[in-house]
C-alpha cells in the first residue's frame, strides 16, 4: 500500500465528514444564505438592529437554526468550517453584485424617514415594522426631550435609527436615496431652523 494513498474510510476519520456530504453541506450553505436574505428583506432591516433582549434571543434562535441545517447532523468540524467558508463566499460575491446600482437597490434595504418634523409617519413605520417606542427610545439616546426637536429619523440599512436635530443646518445629500425625504425636505413641511 502506498504511503501516500488514503481510503475514504480514512479520510472520513480523518475529517468527520463523508466526501458525499461536502456538496450538502455548500449547497445547504447557499440555500441559507439566500433564504436569510429574502426574509431580511421581507421584515426589513429591524430585524438586525437587536434594541430588545426579544430580539437578541430571536438573533440567536436564527443563527442556531441556520448554523444547525448547514452543518448537518452529526455536526462536524469540518462540515463546520466548510459552512462557514461559503457562507463567507457568499457574501464576497453579493458585495461584488451589490456594486451594481440596479441589483443593489433589490438586495440593499432602503434607508427610510420614519419621523418628519417630529410627526411619526405611520405608512413608513408599518414598511419598515418601526414602533412608536423604537422611535422614542432613538430619541431619547439622542438626548431629544420633545420629538418637535428632531427634523427627522431614519432607519438605517443596519437597522440602527438616526436622529437629525431641528435647527442644524441639513444639506440635501445627507437624505439622497433615502425613502421618504422629500417628507423632509419638502416646502410643505417647514423647518422651524
Amino acid at each position: 500500500m502506498d504511503a501516500f494513498s488514503v481510503t475514504p474510510e480514512q479520510l472520513r476519520d480523518t475529517l468527520g465528514l463523508e466526501l458525499w456530504r461536502i456538496p450538502i453541506v455548500i449547497i445547504t450553505a447557499i440555500v441559507i444564505y439566500l433564504a436569510c436574505l429574502l426574509l431580511l428583506r421581507l421584515f426589513g432591516a429591524r430585524v438586525l438592529s437587536g434594541l430588545t433582549g426579544f430580539d437578541v434571543v430571536v438573533g440567536i434562535m436564527f443563527g442556531s437554526v441556520a448554523g444547525r441545517v448547514i452543518v448537518g447532523d452529526p455536526p462536524t468540524l469540518t462540515a463546520g468550517i466548510i459552512g462557514l467558508a461559503t457562507l463567507l463566499t457568499c457574501e464576497a460575491i453579493f458585495g461584488q453584485i451589490r456594486s451594481n446600482i440596479n441589483i443593489h437597490k433589490v438586495l440593499h434595504v432602503q434607508p427610510t424617514v420614519v419621523l418628519a418634523h417630529g410627526k411619526p409617519q405611520p405608512d413608513l413605520m408599518r414598511k419598515t415594522h418601526v414602533t412608536h417606542d423604537d422611535i422614542m427610545s432613538s430619541l431619547r439616546r439622542a438626548g431629544i426631550s420633545d420629538p418637535a426637536q428632531a427634523r427627522c429619523i431614519v432607519l438605517e440599512p443596519s437597522g440602527s435609527l438616526s436622529v437629525l436635530r431641528r435647527g442644524t443646518p441639513l444639506d440635501p445629500q445627507v437624505l439622497e436615496n433615502v425613502l421618504g425625504a422629500e417628507r423632509v425636505l419638502s416646502q410643505d413641511s417647514p423647518d422651524l431652523d
